[in-house]
C-alpha cells in the first residue's frame, strides 16, 4: 500500500523541495492507478519534463566536474547516470517504491520494485519539484539523489555496464559464466521481458524490462549488488 501522510511527509522532509501536497501526489500517481480509478490524472507528463531537468542537471554537472574527460567519456557516464538502472537505485535507497500509488494489477506484480516503475517515478518527482519549487531547486535535487552513485566507483561502474560487472565478479570469486533466462508477455506492441539470471546453475536474481537487454541488465544489477554484500 502506498505511503501514510506521516511516512509521506519523510519523503517530503528527505526531497528538501518544496512541492505542494497535490502535486506530489500526481508525481506519484502511476498510470495503472488512474486507469483503474476512473481516468485520473498521472504521472507521465511530469516524467516527460524531469527526464529534460535530469539530463541537463547531470551534463552540466560531468562536464564542469571533469575537465579532462572527452565527449565520449562524458557522454557514457552520463548514460549511465541517467539509466533507468541507476535512477531505480536511486528510488530505492530513498524508500520511494512504498509512496506510489499503483493499480492493483501492478501491485500484485511487485510494480514497487520495477526498475522502469521506480525510474519514471523520479523523474516525474523532479519535474514536480521545477514546477513548483524552479530550476535551481530542481537541480540541486538532482544533484542530492545522483552524487551517492558516483561516491562508489565499483557502483558506477557495475550501473554503467551491469552485465560486465556482474561476469567479472563472478569470475573472481568463482562463480562461473552467468547465463540468463528471458521471457516475454504482453501484445507486441506493449511487450514486458523476464530476465532470470543464474550462476552453477542456481537463480540468483531476477529483472523486468521494456526490451530483453533491460530485463538482463535489471537482473544483472540485482545479482551484482546481492553478491557484492555477501563477498
Amino acid at each position: 500500500m502506498p505511503g501514510t501522510s506521516e511516512t509521506r511527509g519523510e519523503l517530503v522532509e528527505f526531497l528538501a523541495v518544496s512541492v505542494s501536497p497535490d502535486l506530489l501526489e500526481l508525481a506519484l500517481t502511476h498510470r495503472s492507478y488512474a486507469y483503474e480509478h476512473g481516468g485520473v490524472a498521472h504521472n507521465e507528463r511530469l516524467e516527460f519534463l524531469g527526464d529534460s531537468i535530469l539530463g541537463q542537471a547531470v551534463t552540466v554537472m560531468l562536464f564542469r566536474e571533469n575537465p579532462d574527460l572527452d565527449e565520449g567519456e562524458l557522454a557514457k557516464r552520463r548514460a549511465s547516470l541517467v539509466s533507468s538502472l541507476a535512477l531505480a537505485e536511486v528510488a530505492r535507497e530513498i524508500g520511494l517504491g512504498r509512496h506510489i500509488r499503483l493499480g492493483r494489477g501492478e501491485e500484485l506484480t511487485g510494480g514497487r520494485d520495477k526498475s522502469s516503475i521506480l525510474a519514471d517515478t523520479v523523474e516525474a518527482v523532479i519535474g514536480a519539484a521545477y514546477i513548483d519549487a524552479g530550476g535551481e531547486a530542481a537541480t540541486e535535487l538532482v544533484l542530492r539523489l545522483i552524487r551517492p552513485l558516483l561516491t562508489n566507483p565499483e557502483r558506477f561502474g557495475a550501473a554503467m555496464d551491469p552485465k560486465t560487472s556482474l561476469q567479472e565478479l563472478a569470475a573472481r570469486t568463482g562463480r562461473g559464466l552467468p547465463r540468463y533466462e528471458v521471457t516475454d508477455s504482453g501484445p507486441d506492441h506493449s511487450k514486458r521481458f523476464h530476465a532470470t539470471v543464474s550462476l552453477g546453475g542456481i537463480d540468483v536474481a531476477e529483472g523486468d524490462g521494456t526490451s530483453k537487454k533491460q530485463a538482463e541488465m535489471a537482473a544483472a544489477l540485482d545479482a551484482w549488488t546481492a553478491l557484492s554484500q555477501s563477498d
